[in-house]
């Protein structure tokens, strides 16, 4: 499983946010400069976050974005599905179990335990450890 470039690159903009959350707004062109982000992706990923409740933004010039909330209450896990949608690994892993062996399938608890478990993590990770972690 690879979460889209559209999701990491999400990720390194609230991790940015993250490191000057409450001292200042960010302009989006410095984001996307800074984390080597396309200013038009960007743009699509902010009015995402933004309408997960994310971020907040704002134009003209003192215009920019902000964290919607403190990064210890952002999780990796709303940030990833805010872009990619929720987790899946495969089709039987997901909310409708839809595999086609039924459940004589041997893999149906593995996959549906991994996938578990990886979203466990993620909604245990909040920016506020990544940001004690690179300090």
């Amino acid at each position: 499983m690879q979460i889209t470039r559209q999701a990491d690159y999400a990720v390194r903009a609230i991790l940015y946010l993250a490191r000057i959350h409450g001292t200042e707004r960010a302009a989006t062109s410095t984001v996307a400069e800074e984390q080597h982000i396309p200013p038009s992706f960007l743009a699509k990923i902010i009015s995402q976050l933004s309408i997960a409740g994310l971020l907040h933004t704002s134009r003209g010039a003192r215009g920019g974005v902000t964290l919607a909330r403190e990064p210890r209450d952002i999780t990796l896990l709303e940030v990833v599905e805010a872009i990619d949608g929720p987790i899946q690994l495969n089709e039987c892993a997901g909310e409708d179990g839809k595999c086609s062996f039924g459940s004589d399938c041997p893999l149906h608890s593995v996959w549906c335990e991994a996938q578990s478990e990886l979203v466990k993590r993620l909604k245990a990770t909040n920016f506020g450890d990544l940001l004690r972690q690179t300090a």
